[in-house]
C-alpha cells in the first residue's frame, strides 16, 4: 500500500455581524459574495444561513501552508465585509442572534434542505471547522475512521466556542453540539470492516431516494465524498488562528501515528460508541474544565494528564510533520482556555462591573471580532 500523502485542508464557516449593533445580519448584501469570489477565486462560498460565509484552503503540503492560506482567508473576507459595515466573526454560535431573524441563502440544495429538515435545519445558526487529510486509498479512509473516532471528543475540548444561545449562557462549552444533534444522520459513525461495506450502507439510503449522495451524511468524521481525504467535521470553529492550526496538526498526527501501527501490524483498539459518545457528552457539557473516561482503566481522568498522553503519542509525528510547537501549544490552550471560556469570562465580569446583559453580550461579540484576526 503507497503511503498516504497526508496532505491538509481546512474549512471554516463565519458568521457576519453588523459592526455596529454586532448583531447577525438578516440578509447578505448582493455584492458581497461576489467581490470574496474576485480576490478568493473558488476559495469561498454561501453557506445555509445568508449571515454565515464558508471559506476552504487550497490543498496544503504542510501545516505552514494552511497556516498562511487560513490567515489570508480570514483577513481577505473581513476586509470586503469591513466594506458593508460588517466583521467576521469565528465562533460557532453567536452570544444572541436567533434563528428567527435570519434568511436562509436561495439556492437549490438549501431550499430543499429547508423543505425536508423543517424547524430542524431553521435552528441551525452554528459553525464548525472541518479538517481534511489526504488519505488516498479507500479502504485505508475507512480504517482509520473506525480508529481515530476515539480522540474526537478530545478533539470538541479543544476547540469549544459556543456556550451562548439567544443571550444566554447555556452552562455547554460547545452548545453547537446540541443544535446539531437534532440532524440526522450525525454523531460518531459506525465500525465498517471496509470502504465496500460504507458504501454499501450509503448506497441503501441513495437508492431508497432518501439522500443524494454521501455529502448528506453529516457524521463526526467521514470519508469524504468529494476528495480523497479524511473529513473531522465534530469541531467548533477556533476563535483563534493559533487554536485552529494546532488542532489540524493534532488531527494529522494522530492520523499518521495509526498509519504507523497498521504497518507493524498492530491497531489502535476498537472501543464501542457507547463509550465514546459518553466522552463526546462530557466535551460537550464540559470541554476541557472535567475529565474524560479512560476506557482502559474505567475511570474519569483529568483532561489535562489525558491530552499529555495522547501528545506523548505522536512525538514521533510532530517531528516528521515539523509541528512539534503547534502539538506543544495544547498545553496553552488548556491553561488558558478555549473560545468559550473567554467568552464567559467577558460576560461575566462585564456584568459585574456594571453592564447590563445586551451591553455585556455586545462586548462578547467586540471581543470575537478581534480575536477572529489575531495571526492575520
Amino acid at each position: 500500500m503507497q503511503e498516504p500523502s497526508f496532505t491538509i485542508g481546512i474549512e471554516e464557516e463565519y458568521k457576519l455581524v453588523d459592526r455596529n449593533t454586532r448583531d447577525l445580519i438578516s440578509e447578505v448584501p448582493e455584492t458581497l459574495l461576489p467581490k470574496c469570489r474576485v480576490r478568493l477565486e473558488g476559495q469561498v462560498a454561501p453557506e445555509f444561513l445568508q449571515c454565515q460565509i464558508e471559506v476552504g484552503t487550497k490543498v496544503c503540503e504542510s501545516l505552514d501552508g494552511a497556516r498562511s492560506e487560513l490567515a489570508y482567508l480570514r483577513r481577505t473576507v473581513a476586509e470586503v465585509a469591513a466594506e458593508y459595515g460588517l466583521a467576521i466573526i469565528a465562533a460557532s454560535t453567536h452570544p444572541f442572534g436567533r434563528p428567527s431573524q435570519v434568511e436562509h441563502t436561495p439556492k437549490e440544495r438549501y431550499d430543499q434542505l429547508a423543505d425536508d429538515l423543517q424547524e430542524v435545519v431553521r435552528q441551525l445558526v452554528i459553525s464548525g471547522m472541518h479538517i481534511h487529510v489526504g488519505i488516498e486509498d479507500n479502504d485505508l479512509r475507512t480504517d482509520l475512521m473506525g480508529q481515530v473516532s476515539y480522540i474526537l471528543p478530545h478533539i470538541l475540548a479543544l476547540t469549544t466556542s459556543s456556550p451562548f444561545w439567544r443571550g444566554r449562557d447555556t452552562g455547554l462549552k460547545s452548545y453547537r453540539i446540541a443544535i446539531w444533534n437534532g440532524m440526522p444522520r450525525t454523531g460518531i459513525p459506525e465500525y465498517f470492516d471496509s470502504f465496500g461495506e460504507y458504501q454499501r450502507h450509503i448506497d441503501i439510503l441513495v437508492n431508497a431516494g432518501v439522500i443524494e449522495d454521501a455529502t448528506k451524511v453529516w457524521w463526526d468524521i467521514r470519508p469524504s465524498d468529494r476528495y480523497p481525504t479524511l473529513e473531522m467535521r465534530i469541531s467548533d470553529v477556533c476563535t483563534r488562528l493559533d487554536d485552529a492550526i494546532t488542532v489540524a496538526a493534532f488531527y494529522l498526527c494522530w492520523l499518521r501515528m495509526l498509519y504507523r501501527l497498521r504497518r507493524s501490524n498492530q491497531r489502535w483498539r476498537r472501543y464501542n460508541n457507547f463509550l465514546i459518545n459518553e466522552n463526546r457528552w462530557r466535551a460537550h457539557r464540559y470541554g476541557l474544565d472535567e475529565g474524560l473516561l479512560d476506557y482502559g482503566l474505567g475511570e474519569d481522568v483529568p483532561f489535562r494528564d489525558l491530552m499529555d498522553e495522547a501528545v506523548e503519542l505522536i512525538q514521533k509525528d510532530a517531528e516528521y510533520f515539523d509541528c512539534v510547537e503547534e502539538i506543544n501549544h495544547i498545553h496553552a490552550i488548556i491553561e488558558n482556555g478555549t473560545s468559550a471560556h473567554r467568552q464567559v469570562d467577558t460576560y461575566a465580569k462585564a456584568v459585574s462591573s456594571g453592564k447590563d446583559p445586551e451591553e455585556a453580550l455586545c462586548m462578547v461579540v467586540d471581543q470575537l471580532i478581534e480575536e477572529t484576526l489575531i495571526g492575520t
